[in-house]
C-alpha cells in the first residue's frame, strides 16, 4: 500500500491531551456505564462491563497514561482486539479525523519511555498535536502486567 493512504481517527481526549484511536479498531462509543471491580487486576484495569452480552474488560487510560484521576462523567471507547473487546474509558470523545499515512510522525524522545510505548506517532492539527494510540501496546502492556500480579 501507498504511504500516501488516509488513515481515520476517532479523537479522545484525557485532561488537556488528544489522542486518536484508528478508526478501524473502534467498535462502538458509550456513556458511562457500570463497572463490576475485579479482584487482584493491575490498577489500570477499572473492571468490566456487560455490553450487549458480552463481557468487556475496561481499562482505566488515564491510569495506563499515569495521569491523575478525575472525577465526573468518563466515557468508554469499545475497541477489539484478538477476539476480546476493551473499554478504554477516557474523559470525553470528540470527532473522526482523516489524515494521510505520510504525515504521521514519530513521537518525540521528548515523551516519557512510557508513553512513547503506547504511541505509535503524531499528526500536527490546526490547533493540537494528536497522539495516536497503540491500541494492541496499550492492550498488550495490561495483559503482561495482569499475568504478571497473578
Amino acid at each position: 500500500m501507498s504511504e500516501s493512504r488516509i488513515e481515520g481517527f476517532v479523537t479522545v481526549r484525557l485532561g488537556d491531551a488528544c489522542f486518536g484511536a484508528p478508526v478501524l479498531q473502534v467498535q462502538d462509543v458509550v456513556a458511562e456505564a457500570p463497572l463490576n471491580r475485579v479482584p487482584q487486576a493491575p490498577p489500570e484495569v477499572a473492571g468490566v462491563m456487560n455490553l450487549r452480552g458480552r463481557i468487556v474488560t475496561a481499562i482505566d487510560m488515564r491510569r495506563r497514561l499515569c495521569l491523575p484521576p478525575q472525577e465526573g462523567a468518563r466515557i468508554s471507547v469499545i475497541v477489539e482486539h484478538g477476539a476480546e473487546l476493551y473499554a478504554l474509558i477516557v474523559d470525553d470523545v470528540g470527532d473522526v479525523v482523516w489524515m494521510s499515512r505520510a504525515d504521521r510522525e514519530v513521537p518525540p524522545v521528548t515523551l516519557s519511555a512510557h508513553w512513547r510505548a503506547l504511541i505509535a506517532g503524531l499528526h500536527r492539527m490546526e490547533d493540537r498535536l494528536l497522539l495516536i494510540l497503540d491500541v494492541e501496546a496499550v492492550l498488550t502492556l495490561s495483559t503482561h502486567q495482569a499475568h504478571a500480579a497473578a
